[in-house]
Order: structure tokens, then sequence, then C-alpha cells
């Protein structure tokens, strides 16, 4: 089995686009609900492909407003830690994302 990801350039320009803007609005709050949007970005364009050829779509069931307590909390842990939770907590949403995914 493998996995294939279809993320054009221009797809991924918008989406880059929309949260820096999203980013400057909120003076920063807004990257840690990029971190959902990212990995469910990459997630939902993705497909399992088989031995036998054949490919079945994976789909993230996260919403970003579905774990509010927990961006609050890493937003006092990245505080705290002079930014440096931050990495940590990009690792921990593409952990949860990924045990929230289906294939279908």
């Amino acid at each position: 089995m493998r996995i294939q990801a279809d993320v054009g350039t221009l797809d991924i320009l918008g989406h880059l686009i929309f949260w820096f803007i999203i980013i400057l609005i909120t003076f920063g709050i807004g990257a840690f609900f990029f971190a959902y949007s990212f990995s469910k970005f990459i997630i939902n364009r993705s497909v399992l492909i088989d031995d036998q050829g054949v490919s079945r779509r994976m789909s993230c069931n996260t919403d970003m407003f579905g774990n509010i307590g927990h961006v609050i909390l890493w937003i006092i842990i990245s505080i705290i830690t002079f930014g440096l939770g931050y990495a940590f907590y990009f690792y921990k949403v593409w952990n949860y994302s990924l045990n929230n995914t289906s294939i279908g």
C-alpha cells in the first residue's frame, strides 16, 4: 500500500494566502487554527492505493473549532515557552488528524 497526495500548486498558494491574511488579522492566533486546516488540506487530497491498484480516498473528520480547548491549552503553552511549544503543537495536531481520518 502507498499514499498518494494530489495537491496542486495553485491550491497550495490559495491556502497559504488565505491563512496568511487570517494570521495577520488575528495577530497570530489564527496560526493555531492553521495547523488543523493544513493537516486536513493534505489528508483530504490524498488517496490510499493498495497492491492491486485500487485507490480509496482519505477523509479527515476534524473541524478547526471542535477542539477549542486543545487550541487554548496550546496557546498558553506556546506563550509560556516563548513560541517553542508551537512546534510540538503542530505534531499533536497531525497525530489527532490522522487518528480521525477514515478511508472510503
